[in-house]
């Protein structure tokens, strides 16, 4: 099973993945490597980490992951046949600010916002310091 550093550097290596894509990536190392793709949910668990995050439609690396290649990564290019594509970082920025001042999991939003303000040109800091209604 992939791990979500794993799953974010599947979306990386595209710059982003819609959903279809990446568990077609998924199903398709899988495959390469003999093994289960893992849970339906896996893909829902990493967004729920901001190990992965959605915006415009599209899935990408999260502010909480640290993108590794998986083993046989290096043939999705040719596999998935997924344009390279570039998401407006600012905009995902804020996105996920959003997300974060939503966040019922006050430590997680706290922990993430750190994160964020490094991916993104975003001050996070009303998160950290409990202010959400502020955002």
């Amino acid at each position: 099973m992939l791990t979500d550093d794993e799953l974010a550097g599947i979306c990386d290596l595209f710059g982003a993945l819609t959903r279809e894509e990446l568990a077609r990536a998924r199903s398709e190392l899988a495959f390469r490597r003999d093994e289960e793709a893992g849970p339906e949910g896996r893909i829902e668990a990493a967004l729920s980490t901001y190990a992965l995050v959605e915006h415009d439609g599209l899935v990408l690396a999260g502010p909480a992951a640290f993108p590794t290649l998986p083993e046989g990564a290096s043939d999705l290019p040719h596999i998935l046949e997924a344009p390279d594509r570039e998401v407006d970082r600012e905009a995902a920025g804020e996105a996920v600010l959003a997300a974060l001042a939503a966040e019922e999991d006050t430590e997680l939003a706290r922990e993430v916002s750190y994160d964020l303000e490094a991916w993104a040109p975003v001050d996070a800091s009303a998160v950290r310091e409990g202010e959400q209604e502020r955002l």
